[in-house]
């Protein structure tokens, strides 16, 4: 019987608000980047919806909290990793997927307000902010908050097609940035550091969908040139296209 009534109330202590605040105490870093998510949100659905404060402030904020993010991401996963030489220092960082969106922010803070700059950052935040936030729920009681659990089940129930928008988003801001030089939202060096962007987010190891997008789209693009409908000139500028990004982003 004693054993019984001390089980109940450690499980007791396990969950509330109790729990939370330890949980929250015992985690800083997963806090602060659940935090820096949530500005990125935030800020990225102020710029599109200008209600409170300056939008075009809200943008850069959003991607100054993105940076964040991914500051306290890399150096969460890089900390404990040693290194014999800079050289492998930085072909390590590279590796990240934190480490390629803290370059895409840094790109981004010296250009002019871009909207479909912000799609990648707010799909992003929301996918791993609801994931933690389902573990700070978690915490609380296993029927704290339905209403946000609801919200949380459908972010994962989707989280195929957001990454997938994401790989597109990233794949088709290139050739809009070459657009952009034209109307002064971007300057000539920026279509360069982001194919640079573009080239690791390929050659990611954690994420395969940029991979998987740009083969899906070489496919579709093949069969529309292979069509007898498709005139010569726009058939001869589909394949070398093709032939162009495959020698820049060394693919096979």
């Amino acid at each position: 019987m004693t054993e019984t009534s001390d089980s109940t109330s450690s499980q007791g202590q396990t969950r509330g608000i109790g729990a939370l605040k330890n949980h929250l105490i015992a985690h800083k870093v997963d806090v602060g980047l659940w935090c820096t998510r949530l500005a990125t949100m935030f800020f990225s659905i102020a710029y599109i919806l200008p209600l409170i404060g300056n939008p075009t402030q809200s943008f850069y904020k959003a991607l100054m909290a993105n940076a964040a993010t991914s500051a306290l991401r890399l150096h969460q996963r890089q900390s404990s990793v040693p290194y014999t030489s800079f050289q492998e220092f930085v072909q390590q960082i590279l590796q990240e997927d934190s480490a390629h969106y803290l370059i895409y922010s840094l790109i981004f803070l010296y250009s002019a307000p871009i909207t479909i700059v912000l799609v990648p950052v707010f799909l992003f935040a929301t996918l791993h902010g609801a994931s933690y936030s389902l573990t700070l729920l978690d915490t609380l009681g296993q029927n704290s908050w339905w209403g946000a659990r609801m919200l949380i089940s459908f972010v994962e129930l989707q989280s195929r097609n957001m990454l997938r928008m994401i790989a597109f988003n990233e794949i088709f801001l290139m050739p809009m940035l070459v657009l952009f030089i034209f109307s002064g939202q971007a300057s000539l060096i920026t279509p360069l550091v982001y194919m640079r962007f573009l080239s690791l987010r390929y050659s990611s190891r954690r994420n395969p969908y940029c991979r998987t997008m740009f083969h899906e789209l070489r496919l579709a693009l093949e069969h529309v040139a292979s069509m007898q409908q498709c005139p010569a000139i726009l058939r001869s500028l589909v394949y070398k296209a093709i032939q162009l990004v495959t020698r820049i982003g060394g693919q096979q």
